[in-house]
């Protein structure tokens, strides 16, 4: 059922920070629908709070992976995280 809203915590690492990867995965969320927050770590990743449609879902992840273009991404976990009915998007700082 893609009706039903999944939500996933998204760890993304490489060079992530500086390159406007917050200020883009914004855009790419609304874009497919998803709701959540992307925020950088003290470790130099990016942590992202993301929730939508399951195929929705998929496709952030895909751009999550590539990021815009000036990032680097060396790899990306993705776990499941409960859903907490996020209104919108926003760049946490």
């Amino acid at each position: 059922m893609d009706t039903i809203l999944i939500c996933k915590k998204i760890v993304v690492r490489g060079r992530v920070q500086g390159v406007f990867y917050r200020a883009s995965a914004k855009k790419s969320a609304r874009y497919y629908g998803i709701k959540g927050y992307v925020k950088n770590q003290a470790d130099g990743s990016v942590l992202i709070h993301a929730e939508g449609k399951k195929i929705n879902m998929q496709q952030f992840i895909n751009w999550c992976k590539e990021g815009p273009p000036h990032a680097w991404v060396e790899s990306i976990e993705v776990n499941e995280a409960e859903v907490k009915n996020y209104k919108l998007f926003e760049v946490k700082y």
